[in-house]
């Protein structure tokens, strides 16, 4: 799925879209990628002389992952797909500029309009962060 078809799926736009392609889609499971490059507008501030990517970038990358996922299984969405909860998240390597992440979310279990998801972030088979999301559609129903 490419840059293309993600817009079609969810409402994020640069410079807050931060999964660039999806590579994999198998019933709960969905992979995607996200390329790091030195021009991200983050990086002006976080840090000049040695640029890192936010954790909550990272996070934010895994919930609209998430997103994608929820708008395939129930064939788009109506509303904006919105955080609900962040839990057991760590984050264990930084991930600098050329780093590709490989952002990877599964549902784990659903209650009513609430999904749960575990959710990964690897650079070059590494961790770099790992945890739980919740997540809900709200507002233009």
């Amino acid at each position: 799925m490419n840059i293309d078809e993600i817009k079609g799926l969810i409402p994020h736009r640069y410079p807050f879209l931060f999964v660039d392609k999806i590579v994999s889609i198998k019933n709960n499971v969905i992979e995607g990628i996200k390329n790091v490059t030195v021009n991200e507008p983050f990086f002006m501030g976080h840090f000049p002389d040695y640029p890192i990517m936010p954790g909550v970038i990272q996070v934010e990358a895994l919930a609209q992952l998430g997103g994608i996922l929820i708008a395939k299984r129930k064939g788009g969405i109506k509303g904006t797909p919105l955080f609900l909860g962040i839990d057991k998240f760590r984050f264990k390597k930084e991930v600098r500029p050329g780093d590709r992440l490989l952002l990877r979310a599964e549902i784990v279990r659903e209650r009513g309009p609430i999904i749960f998801l575990n959710v990964q972030a690897t650079v070059d088979d590494n961790i770099v962060c790992k945890g739980e999301l919740l997540v809900g559609i709200g507002g233009n129903e």
